[in-house]
């Protein structure tokens, strides 16, 4: 990961610029760098994966233009060779020739990278900023307007509180030009349904995910993986366990006492060969981490509070005790091929439109959580699901195949890795459990004891009547929204609303975002 912030105009109180920008030093360890465009300023905290020399260090410039980007781009090494006709390039990063693709393209450029990515661009001839994220919006990017009307963009929210009275996330798939901002990619949107047979569906599945995985593993720091031991995790870490030459390092957490995937995420590692850490956890550990991490975080949301205690509790142990800087994870497989919940699903129709909602809001979410638990550990976090060919490919699958006629969710995806050796049967095969669970039954019901014992039932109901956004509606909900509000006050518009099933559906009109309370759980807690 790395941080970026730009203020995009003159007279720029650098004070206030300097303070927020080092509340994200974290991402971008490495070194730090601020610069004045003559008509604004642009800053830069440096986490080295690509290019690890000085001069792979932002902004970039050339010609009195400048780029700052927190980006992975993949194959930009055939865009490099494209460009070195025109074009000297200094160092080995990939974000190096954003600004020679923008003299050649301009923002067409946004639609032709295949990256996870954020970044503010000043055009020095035009005297103007362009700012542009991916299209699952998997790097964070924030922006807010001063009190005179200058747009400021900043890596995560944190960065720009009190330096602008509304703070918003850039609309993934978006850049913004002059005052604008333009969608260049609606990566929810699927223009031709694909009716390919079960069998080259499966086929296609698995050759993109394997394809998503390996360039994944390209990195000049070096990789790590968590692992669940669910379904998602499993298949990444089996994947590049094939792909790479030597055994791969996994990490697992759980619960001191209950943790359901510690021995599942073993049997994984024992059966791919990897290097294999467990990380346990206690209910103090978590407790004592909850305002920590809702301040990393900059949410209130329930699911993403609990199913990031365990993730960065265990990227913390990564970070301090091993050199490993890139970690692949399993995110962005459920909104594609379906939770539990989304058995419910009344048609087909339905659950592609669910799909979708959920696809554009996940940088709110589960992106979100990834993102931030495993950067302010200085950590780079890599997303295979969210490769963009696999998911356009998944997205245009007719959703007719996608629902559960199997009797098991996700059964394209189990389906695409049947062959191959990748996993055992009965993790290939197991039933979902929901991470924030699988780290521990526990876990969960400590959280809500704790919110509980927090508040009398008076207290409770005369608390969340002062919120009109997202009203707190449990007192564990109410006490996440109370300590976000201390470090965010009154932005809570940044989070549209709490990630919960469909209420409209049979069977999911639930008081609880935990799968544990839906009545197909079955054995997805065993």
């Amino acid at each position: 990961m790395c941080s970026i912030m730009a203020y995009c105009g003159k007279n720029a109180d650098m004070d206030k610029f300097q303070k927020g920008f080092d509340r994200t030093v974290s991402r971008g360890p490495d070194d730090s760098r601020i610069v004045d465009t003559g008509n604004g300023v642009m800053a830069f905290h440096r986490l080295a994966i690509m290019g690890l020399t000085p001069a792979g260090m932002q902004p970039f410039e050339m010609d009195g233009s400048y780029v700052v980007c927190n980006g992975e781009i993949y194959g930009f090494e055939k865009l490099k060779e494209k460009l070195s006709d025109k074009y000297t390039f200094a160092s080995g990063s990939d974000c190096e020739l954003l600004l020679p693709m923008y003299r050649e393209y301009g923002t067409d450029m946004f639609a032709m990278l295949d990256a996870e990515f954020a970044c503010v661009i000043y055009d020095g001839n035009e005297e103007k900023y362009i700012a542009a994220r991916d299209p699952i919006g998997i790097r964070p990017l924030y922006y807010g307007y001063d009190s005179d009307g200058v747009i400021l963009f900043a890596s995560e929210a944190k960065n720009l509180v009190g330096l602008t009275d509304k703070i918003w996330p850039f609309p993934p798939g978006h850049y913004y030009k002059d005052g604008k901002f333009i969608c260049y990619c609606d990566i929810s949107k699927v223009e031709k349904v694909c009716h390919d047979d079960l069998e080259t569906v499966c086929k296609k599945i698995h050759d993109k995910l394997v394809a998503g995985v390996e360039k994944r593993l390209v990195a000049d720091a070096k990789v790590g993986f968590l692992l669940s031991g669910g379904l998602d995790s499993s298949l990444v870490c089996a994947i590049a366990a094939k792909k790479s030459k030597t055994p791969i390092r996994t990490f697992a957490v759980g619960m001191e006492k209950d943790a359901i995937d510690l021995k599942y995420a073993k049997q994984v590692a024992d059966y791919i060969g990897s290097i294999h850490t467990e990380v346990i956890i206690t209910r103090d550990d978590v407790i004592n981490a909850l305002e920590t991490v809702i301040e990393l975080l900059g949410t209130f949301d329930i699911t993403t509070i609990r199913a990031s205690m365990g993730m960065y509790l265990v990227c913390k142990a990564i970070h301090e005790q091993t050199d490993i800087r890139v970690l692949l994870t399993g995110e962005i497989s459920d909104e594609l091929f379906g939770y539990k919940y989304t058995d419910f699903a009344p048609d087909a129709a339905a659950f592609q439109a669910e799909a979708e909602k959920r696809l554009r809001e996940l940088h709110m979410y589960d992106v979100l959580r990834a993102d931030r638990c495993i950067s302010v550990n200085s950590l780079e976090a890599r997303v295979p699901f969210g490769d963009l060919d696999f998911v356009k490919y998944v997205m245009a699958v007719d959703p007719e195949l996608k629902l559960n006629r199997y009797g098991k969710g996700k059964y394209l995806l189990r389906a695409a890795f049947k062959e191959g050796g990748y996993l055992p049967e009965e993790i290939l095969w197991r039933e979902k459990a929901a991470f924030s669970d699988a780290v521990g039954h526990s876990m969960v019901d400590d959280l809500k004891a704790y919110a509980e014992e927090y508040y009398t039932q008076e207290e409770f109901e005369e608390k969340c009547k002062k919120y009109t956004h997202a009203r707190p509606f449990t007192k564990e909900s109410l006490l996440y929204r109370e300590i976000f509000e201390k470090y965010y006050p009154g932005q809570g518009q940044m989070i549209v609303d709490f990630w919960m099933p469909n209420p409209n559906w049979e069977g999911c009109d639930v008081k609880d975002p935990s799968a544990r309370v839906l009545s197909n759980y079955g054995d997805s807690g065993k």
